[in-house]
């Protein structure tokens, strides 16, 4: 079973305004809503490959419940934790000549709530996966994620972790499963400028060293690179397609690996479905279908 965690999910609010103006009214000329969060969008893109996820995490309020109906409207399986103190935020996102994004601030979560979540986690058996990502919200303790993986090591559960600075560096002592920094944060994390896919695997090696197994570096329009915990290494270019929308697209890539290796324990697969699933998703306003992913994969094999 695949279980996802989205500590502040939130409903992400899309809207197209013609020449925005700020002091006047301005009316918009399309809006979306979906539910947003990054553990959500790995969940979604792993309903829309055909694989079943269980989606845990904190809501509250009225946002916090149209969260949940969205998400069981698209499929996914929802087990989140009701918080009574604040609500649910809601991130806006207003697309104009230029893109402006007002993120909220979400609900107080109490040592209560953290402690129910980890009696959901203490379900997890041998060879389940469980995918962490994304930021931890001020209210809970910086630590959560090491946190975690301290409480579930000796399970054998595979832990998947998409975080920056810190809160990735902290967790390689318990050997996650997979990591995926892209390359600005691969350099951050060292203090040196990654330069090119050879830069990435030299310095993707050094997080092995300190307790990676898989380590996956995501490069943008540059494509991206895969090093195994049995020393393989993997480079793609990126596939060619219109950049639609960039959100979700590194989620992606990770719902296409986890669901590629779970289809063919084979981590050339794994990465080719990586690759293609979140490069699929940057290619649509919204995210992968397996369709696009599968058409994507076609007529990609010559950049692997």
């Amino acid at each position: 079973m695949i279980y996802t965690v989205t500590f502040n999910p939130s409903l992400d609010y899309i809207v197209d305004v013609s020449e925005f103006k700020t002091g006047v009214v301005n009316r918009t000329t399309g809006e979306k809503i979906f539910p947003g969060g990054k553990g959500i969008n790995v969940s979604m893109v792993l309903k829309n490959l055909g694989s079943q996820s269980t989606a845990l995490g904190f809501t509250a309020g009225f946002t916090g419940n149209e969260i949940e109906r969205l998400l069981e409207e698209k499929g996914v399986d929802t087990d989140f934790i009701s918080v009574s103190d604040g609500v649910s935020r809601i991130n806006v996102k207003l697309r104009s000549d230029e893109e402006t994004e007002i993120n909220g601030q979400g609900p107080r979560i109490s040592e209560d709530n953290i402690n129910e979540l980890y009696s959901k986690l203490d379900k997890l058996d041998e060879n389940d996966v469980l995918v962490l990502a994304g930021s931890i919200p001020d209210v809970m303790p910086s630590s959560m994620y090491m946190d975690i993986m301290k409480y579930l090591s000796g399970k054998n559960i595979k832990i998947v972790v998409d975080a920056t600075k810190n809160l990735l560096t902290n967790v390689l002592p318990y050997g996650p499963f997979l990591i995926k920094p892209n390359n600005h944060e691969l350099g951050e994390i060292f203090g040196v400028e990654i330069k090119d896919k050879d830069d990435v695997i030299k310095y993707a090696k050094k997080l092995q060293k300190q307790g990676a197994r898989n380590v996956l570096v995501s490069m943008a329009g540059d494509g991206a690179v895969l090093v195994t915990e049995d020393a393989q290494e993997f480079k793609a270019e990126a596939p060619k397609g219109e950049l639609k929308n960039s959100v979700g697209a590194g989620d992606s890539m990770v719902a296409g690996f986890v669901y590629g290796y779970l289809k063919t324990d084979d981590y050339k697969q794994a990465f080719m479905y990586g690759v293609c699933t979140g490069s699929a998703s940057a290619f649509s306003e919204e995210l992968a279908t397996k369709a696009e992913v599968d058409a994507l994969l076609d007529r990609s094999k010559e950049i692997f």
